[in-house]
This record gives structure tokens, C-alpha cells and sequence, in this order.
């Protein structure tokens, strides 16, 4: 299969911290579950996902009041931490 987000590079934008990772996050998800069997390791960063967003976060493009505006390495970092919490802690 052919995973990938459907933004481009977006060079216009590329070194600011403004771009949203989730789209690429989650296409390595799918790559995951429907390519590599790994269904557990899909659930973990989708899940992940989920407790980033309802934790309140959101890069610029989905930002909205009453949530935390991130950066892409702020987005992808708790993404990181939350799929670490969850190994970790079951």
C-alpha cells in the first residue's frame, strides 16, 4: 500500500513549526494496521491521537478557542509521550 497525508511539503512553511503532524502520524498508522499487521501498534497511535486532541491540543490549522495552540514538534512530541504512557502503563 501507499500511505502518505494528503497535504504536499509544504516548503512554503517548512522550518516555522507550523505544520500539523497528525495526517503523517496517522498514515503511519494505517501503514501499521493494513500493510504490516500490526494492529496493536495502529491502536496505540491512534489512541495516542485521540488523548493529544482531547487533551486539548491543536496546531494552528485546527485551533479553535479553548484549546492550547502547539507547534508541529510540541503536537508531535505529546503524541510521542502519550504512546510512551500508554506502553508503559498498559
Amino acid at each position: 500500500g501507499l500511505y502518505e497525508p494528503s497535504h504536499g511539503s509544504a516548503p512554503d512553511i517548512a522550518g516555522q513549526g507550523v505544520a500539523n503532524p497528525l495526517a503523517t502520524i496517522l498514515s503511519a498508522a494505517m501503514m501499521l494496521r493494513f500493510s504490516l499487521n500490526q494492529p496493536e501498534a495502529a491502536d496505540r497511535i491512534e489512541s495516542a491521537v485521540q488523548s493529544v486532541l482531547a487533551q486539548g491540543l491543536r496546531t494552528g490549522d485546527i485551533w479553535s478557542e479553548g484549546t492550547k495552540r502547539v507547534g508541529t514538534r510540541e503536537m508531535g512530541d505529546a503524541v510521542v509521550a502519550a504512546i510512551t504512557k500508554k506502553t508503559i502503563t498498559g
